[in-house]
């Protein structure tokens, strides 16, 4: 491809969803309330583990890392397009954007997501346990415990060094309008005058990587969890074990449901792109509290404890 000079572009414009006032204002509110939801509803599950002492097991621990995971990939991108749809503002520096993509922010986001997939795979792992070999769980709450929260941090800071490495070599010279809410690492590279076939292939080999492995566990995890239940004698025992995977089957499907479709397929449409990146930093971290509180009476009973003592505490 042409190398351009790398300073010849001076900004970017980046598009979003509307440049009508009125759909303006109905985004700023829409996405104003789910970031609240998702931030207030993930704060209130680590909260409750953090304070219920019967909730101190691996299962809770691992929630307790996707609550916070969720919250810290939702306000890397929400804050900052709320800010732009406030100022009513497209244009964002050559420098801010760059700095998105190599500086904290995108880092950040990239480890967010990577640790999103390893973490659905970890409390995959950990039904597996609990469910096929009880006897061996309470080992969990010792080295291995640490070792699989500890893990999915150290991938993800390297898959995210890696990008980061990577874009620092490109120039943009040409096209300097982005059809996305924020600096997405897959949009430049298009817009890009450098060569990038390295980038397209590592985010391609890593991002496949990223996905197909812990989906791979959860899917040996759930072929041994169903066959392990049907084991079961009593209709009764058989809903129990399924119901405490319930939850976690549902946020998967959903996780890897949008990721599937909308990585796996670069040739759409940039409206589907967009759609599909609110649906997965957006929509999931909000409904993944919902998901886990609603069908689980341990998470619920912390919360109805927690308020009760906020509650007294207040009246004092």
């Amino acid at each position: 491809m042409h190398q351009g000079n790398q300073t010849t572009i001076s900004e970017f414009l980046l598009l979003g969803f509307s440049n009508q006032a009125e759909q303006q204002n109905l985004l700023f509110v829409l996405f104003l309330d789910m970031f609240l939801v998702a931030v207030v509803g993930n704060g209130l599950i680590i909260l409750a583990i953090s304070l219920d002492v019967y909730l101190h097991t691996p299962m809770y621990l691992f929630l307790a890392n996707l609550s916070f995971t969720d919250i810290s990939s939702i306000s890397t991108s929400i804050p900052k397009m709320l800010m732009k749809i406030q100022t009513k503002s497209q244009s964002i520096s050559y420098k801010s954007c760059i700095t998105e993509m190599s500086g904290p922010e995108m880092y950040f986001l990239i480890v967010f997501v990577v640790i999103d997939n390893f973490l659905l795979g970890v409390m995959t792992y950990d039904r597996f346990v609990i469910i096929c070999h009880p006897l061996n769980y309470m080992t969990m709450k010792t080295r291995l415990c640490i070792l699989l929260t500890i893990i999915p941090w150290v991938l993800s800071n390297i898959v995210a060094l890696i990008h980061t490495l990577l874009l620092l070599r490109l120039c943009f010279c040409d096209n300097n309008t982005l059809s996305h809410f924020f600096c997405d690492l897959a949009s430049l590279l298009k817009l890009s005058c450098s060569d990038t076939v390295i980038n397209e292939f590592v985010l391609f080999t890593i991002g496949l990587s990223v996905i197909t492995l812990p989906f791979a566990l959860i899917l040996f995890s759930y072929i041994c969890i169903v066959r392990a239940v049907l084991r079961i004698s009593s209709t009764e025992g058989k809903w129990k074990a399924f119901s405490t995977c319930a939850s976690h089957f549902t946020v998967g499907l959903l996780f890897y449901g949008i990721i599937v479709g909308v990585y796996f397929f670069p040739s759409s449409t940039h409206d589907r792109d967009k759609i599909g990146a609110v649906l997965f930093t957006v929509v999931t971290p909000m409904m993944n509290p919902f998901i886990y509180s609603l069908r689980n009476k341990d998470i619920k009973a912390a919360l109805r404890k927690f308020i009760s003592l906020t509650r007294q505490w207040c009246s004092r």
